[in-house]
């Protein structure tokens, strides 16, 4: 249960332990083979770095629990990101990420203990029945609004990327990006995503540690196509990561978040 947001102590030190092997394994990768171009578009693929501060990455944010919602350094459990709305308001993450703490915040573009978009308090979560029911690993998947700041929504403060389901795994790359728990900085990698099964789709990409639940698989069309969680709840090791397949019940639950009049 590697991007668990309850996850053991062994666990967190593991993760750390994997994020030291981080900075390695990106400086590696960088001047290996690896920066060839694919043959969909540029590269490198498979290739993890720190994000660039940009238009795209401020949408994606951390997760910080009840005792962390005032002093944001080191204490993000998961990673969430801002979807395309009616109200404006709305997130997407993983169900395990948001199946939690009740005091939960979210921070775009959050950096180095600093929230540069304002500090956004989760209000009302929308969790599949299959997650209520039994946290059935095909339906770790979540929303939930958040309250305004300063008379503004988070929509359009940092913008949006659309919620896209039914999409074909792997006819596009995608960009994950995500906050590993032993870092305050954002990371990235962008490959293209294969079939694990009729309902899970996998990726390979290096770092993905501890925290990365919820991280959204992003295509060029800036179109959420999948997030960090399901299969083993996203994936055991660091370097290859899960989704749900976004289909049926993920639109359903999509429809409900932006339905419901609170």
């Amino acid at each position: 249960m590697k991007r668990s947001s309850r996850i053991s102590r062994s666990a967190r030190l593991a993760g750390n332990r994997r994020y030291a092997l981080f900075v390695a394994v990106v400086t590696l990768a960088l001047t290996s083979a690896s920066v060839a171009t694919a043959d969909d578009g540029p590269g490198p693929f498979g290739v993890t770095t720190v994000t660039e501060v940009n238009k795209q990455s401020v949408r994606v944010g951390a997760l910080f629990g009840s005792a962390h919602a005032t002093s944001l350094a080191g204490g993000h459990h998961c990673t969430a990101s801002v979807v395309h709305s009616a109200g404006h308001n709305l997130i997407v993450s993983a169900a395990h990420c948001l199946d939690g703490d009740p005091g939960d915040v979210f921070v775009p573009g959050y950096r180095d203990g600093k929230a540069p978009y304002g500090v956004w308090k989760v209000v009302q979560r929308y969790l599949p029945d299959g997650w209520n029911q039994g946290q059935a690993e095909d339906s770790d998947i979540g929303f939930a609004t958040v309250a305004e700041v300063d008379g503004k929504n988070i929509e359009d403060v940092v913008g949006a990327d659309r919620f896209a389901t039914g999409m074909a795994t792997g006819a596009t790359a995608v960009t994950i990006t995500g906050y590993p728990s032993a870092t305050d900085q954002p990371i990235n990698c962008t490959n293209k995503p294969t079939q694990h099964s009729a309902t899970q789709q996998r990726i390979d990409c290096p770092g993905f540690t501890g925290g990365t639940s919820g991280s959204p698989w992003v295509n060029g069309d800036q179109q959420v196509v999948g997030v960090i969680g399901g299969h083993e709840q996203g994936g055991l090791t660091p370097d290859i990561s899960y989704s749900v397949v976004l289909g049926k019940e993920a639109a359903e639950l999509y429809k409900d978040a932006t339905s419901d009049p609170e």
